[in-house]
């Protein structure tokens, strides 16, 4: 009997032959067969240059640039031979916790940037969502001219655009010459080292700027006083928002026109049958359609202006006083100026992690709550139904 158990236990099944719980026992399937066997292999046979050659030009150098932010390589030589002495984690160390010229210009440069953000990607993003509105007006002629003509800018050379900005903002250019026409004695752009804030306050009478207040300057908080975080952007800074913004805003412009085209003409007339009005036609309709191209534009602006170099190195590289230096070129200039590849390649890292941290934040705060309700409020549902 245990023999006769154990061959019938090991027995295979048939087509057609009865499970123990009385229904039809299934084939035994090998993985990969069917009808679509050949296209799993033909597809990964397609994609496999492309793999291959992000893996080598992408992946590859990501890797040994990380590994190189663990070193202190000079660029003399290969940072992967045994010569080279590690610094383990002390290139993010001192961008961070120690006292010294790098966590302070690293600070410095983290401070410009996050006034660079907060004042370009609100701007460009305005501006793109109404100038989308104006050339999608159907009533209006000559639509495709104001199109390529908002969206040129996006096309042209920034380093070319980046020196016509720079005789615009000249002591003796056209900004400062209409300016002084309305009786304005125009800054010196790209020579005063103070913040927009404080220049402000200066003109207000509230604070000295040259003899800023003690409470201010004496608590320091990673490398800078309070002053110096709320000093705002410098007007050089305020030159490249004003540039960045008119260069950007017509990419963006496409994005919001793409997308209200796709807005279903039966909407915005059952509002207006219903008596909306213009305002509350925008808030209540147009505004939710736009949602995912907004988080598309306001996504691409988070990560376009925390990567901002090429304006930066043209136009001012990183002067005056350090008022306009960010992360990327800071990442630049430690690496290919001051040959400290280690601590160049660390501060890419850095930014990196800050942009996918931002970015996440983000797309938490712009979720759709109504498309999926939370775990808990499923559970209970099930809880009640049953």
């Amino acid at each position: 009997m245990a023999v006769t158990g154990g061959v019938e236990g090991t027995r295979a099944r048939v087509p057609g032959q009865l499970s123990r719980g009385g229904r039809p026992a299934r084939t035994p399937r090998r993985r990969g067969a069917g009808i679509y066997g050949p296209q799993a292999r033909t597809g990964w046979l397609f994609v496999a240059p492309v793999i291959v050659i992000l893996g080598l030009f992408m992946l590859l150098p990501i890797a040994m640039a990380l590994f190189v932010s663990f070193t202190r390589w000079n660029g003399q030589g290969s940072p992967f031979t045994g010569h080279v002495p590690m610094a383990g984690t002390s290139n993010y160390t001192h961008l961070f916790t120690v006292d010294g010229l790098a966590r302070q210009d690293f600070m410095t440069s983290i401070r410009n940037n996050i006034y660079y953000v907060a004042m370009v990607v609100p701007l460009q993003t305005v501006l793109a969502l109404v100038l989308a509105l104006v050339v999608n007006n159907r009533m209006m002629k000559g639509r495709g001219f104001f199109r390529t003509a908002f969206y040129f800018p996006s096309v042209t050379s920034s380093v070319a655009i980046s020196v016509v900005f720079l005789f615009l903002f000249a002591n003796s250019g056209a900004v400062n010459a209409v300016l002084r026409f309305f009786g304005i004695h125009g800054p010196a752009w790209f020579s005063d080292p103070r913040g927009l804030i404080q220049i402000i306050l200066g003109h207000l009478g509230l604070v000295d700027p040259d003899a800023p207040p003690p409470a201010l300057t004496g608590s320091h908080l990673l490398g800078l006083s309070a002053w110096d975080w709320l000093s705002g952007p410098s007007v050089a800074m305020c030159a490249i928002i004003a540039l960045v913004v008119w260069t950007t805003s017509g990419t963006f412009m496409l994005l919001f026109l793409a997308a209200l085209q796709n807005i279903p003409v039966e909407l915005e007339e059952a509002a207006r049958i219903d008596g909306a009005t213009r305002w509350q036609l925008f808030r209540r309709v147009t505004l939710p359609q736009l949602k995912p191209a907004m988080f598309l534009v306001i996504t691409l602006g988070l990560i376009g202006t925390w990567q901002v170099f090429d304006q930066i190195y043209v136009m001012s590289k990183g002067a005056p006083a350090k008022t306009t230096l960010t992360p990327a070129y800071l990442s630049y200039r430690t690496a290919f100026v001051d040959f400290d590849y280690g601590s160049g390649a660390a501060i890419a890292f850095v930014l990196f992690a800050i942009i996918v941290v931002l970015t996440l934040i983000q797309r938490f705060v712009m979720r759709d709550r109504d498309a999926r309700p939370p775990k808990r409020r499923r559970v209970r549902r099930l809880q009640e139904q049953s």
